[in-house]
C-alpha cells in the first residue's frame, strides 16, 4: 500500500519540492546569501518530512488497510477505528449499508423460506390427486394405454419427487437419521417403482448384493438410488441394469451399472453441474440435468464418495463408496 499511498499524497509532496527548489533558486539568485546553509536547511528538511510521511503512512492507512482485509460477510468487526474526520465520514458510509444489505437478506431469506414451505405444501397436494389418478390407471383394460398412462405418470411423479428432495436440501443436516439401512429391501422398492417403464423398454435387472445393508440415511439414499436407476434406465434400451455391493477396504461399494448410450469422455467432468445434460445429445429434451447434481449434493452430508466410468455407446458404471462406521461421528456432529 505505500504505493498507493504515495500516489495519494503525490501533490503534497511535489509542493514540498517545489517550495525546497524555490528556496535554492532565491539563494542562488541572492549572491549577498551564503549557499551552503541553504543546502543544509533544505537537507534537514527533506529528512524531517521523510520521517514525517513514515509514520503518516502508517498511522493514515490503518483504516484503509482493515477495509482491504475486510471480507465480504458483513461482520464490520475487523475493520479498525476510524480516526480522522474522512474516515469517519467512510465508516458511517459502510455501517449504513451494511445494515441495510443484513435487513434485506433477511427479508430474502423470509422470502425463500416461505416459498419452500409453499410449494413443499404444494408439492404434497399434488401427490394426492397422483396417488388417485395411478388408481384409475391401473384400472384401465386396455394394456397398451394402461403402460402409456402409467410411463407420463410415473414422469410426473419422479420430477415432483425431484423437486421435494431439490427444496430439503439446504436443510438436510437437520433431517439425518443414520441407520443399518437394508439394500435389498430398498432397491426392490425402486426397482419395483420403475417396473411398468422398464417392462415397456425391454430392460431386466441382476441385482447381486454382497454387502446387504449400510448405515445411511434411508430416506435419502432411497432418493440417490432412485436417481440412478432413473438415469440408467432413460438411456437404456432392451439390455439389463446390473446392481451389486461388495466389501472393499472395510467400505461397502454399491455399483450400478447399464449398457445404455453413454457418456462422452468430454462430458464426464461436467456431469454434476446443475443443468448440464450433454454436448452429444443436446438434443434431448426430456433430461433436466438436475439428477446427478442434486445426487452430488447429498452424497456430501452423507459422506458418500461417487464415481463415474462410461464409455461412449458401451454403457456406464456408478460407483458408490459409503464410509466406515467409524466416520459417522462427524455427522453426529452436524
Amino acid at each position: 500500500m505505500i504505493k498507493q499511498y504515495l500516489v495519494e499524497r503525490r501533490s503534497w509532496i511535489f509542493l514540498f519540492l517545489v517550495i525546497q527548489a524555490l528556496i535554492l533558486f532565491i539563494a542562488y539568485l541572492d549572491t549577498a546569501l551564503p549557499l551552503m546553509p541553504f543546502f543544509y536547511i533544505v537537507f534537514l528538511s527533506t529528512l524531517v518530512f521523510c520521517i514525517f510521511l513514515f509514520f503518516r503512512y502508517h498511522k493514515e492507512t490503518k483504516f484503509y488497510k482493515s477495509i482491504a482485509q475486510w471480507e465480504n460477510n458483513l461482520d464490520l468487526t475487523t475493520i479498525a477505528a476510524p480516526e480522522s474526520p474522512f474516515e469517519k465520514i467512510i465508516e458511517q458510509r459502510i455501517i449504513n449499508q451494511t445494515e441495510l444489505l443484513k435487513k434485506e437478506a433477511s427479508e430474502n431469506l423470509l422470502m425463500l423460506e416461505q416459498e419452500k414451505d409453499d410449494l413443499l405444501a404444494w408439492i404434497h397436494e399434488v401427490k394426492t390427486p397422483l396417488t388417485a389418478m395411478h388408481l384409475m390407471i391401473d384400472r384401465l383394460e386396455d394394456e397398451r394405454m394402461r403402460a402409456q398412462l402409467t410411463h407420463e405418470w410415473l414422469r410426473i411423479h419422479l420430477l415432483l419427487d425431484q423437486q421435494l428432495h431439490q427444496r430439503r436440501i439446504p436443510f438436510m443436516e437437520n433431517d439425518l437419521y443414520i441407520e443399518e439401512t437394508d439394500l435389498k429391501a430398498l432397491i426392490f422398492k425402486e426397482i419395483k417403482t420403475l417396473q411398468s417403464w422398464c417392462m415397456q423398454k425391454g430392460i431386466g435387472f441382476e441385482v447381486e448384493l454382497g454387502a446387504a445393508s449400510v448405515l445411511s440415511d434411508a430416506k435419502w439414499l432411497a432418493f440417490i438410488i432412485r436417481q440412478l436407476l432413473t438415469n440408467a434406465v432413460k438411456y437404456s434400451e432392451s439390455s439389463d441394469i446390473i446392481i451389486k455391493s461388495y466389501q472393499h477396504d472395510g467400505r461397502t461399494v454399491l455399483e450400478v451399472s447399464d449398457c445404455g448410450r453413454g457418456i462422452d469422455s468430454k462430458d464426464l467432468p461436467r456431469i454434476f453441474e446443475k443443468g448440464f445434460t450433454s454436448t452429444t445429445s443436446h438434443h434431448d429434451n426430456a433430461a433436466t440435468g438436475m439428477g446427478l447434481y442434486l445426487t452430488k449434493r447429498i452424497t456430501k452430508p452423507l459422506l458418500i464418495h461417487i464415481d463415474v466410468y462410461s464409455k461412449l455407446e458401451e454403457g456406464t458404471t456408478i460407483t458408490l463408496t459409503f464410509p466406515k462406521r467409524n466416520e459417522f461421528v462427524d455427522i453426529a456432529g452436524m
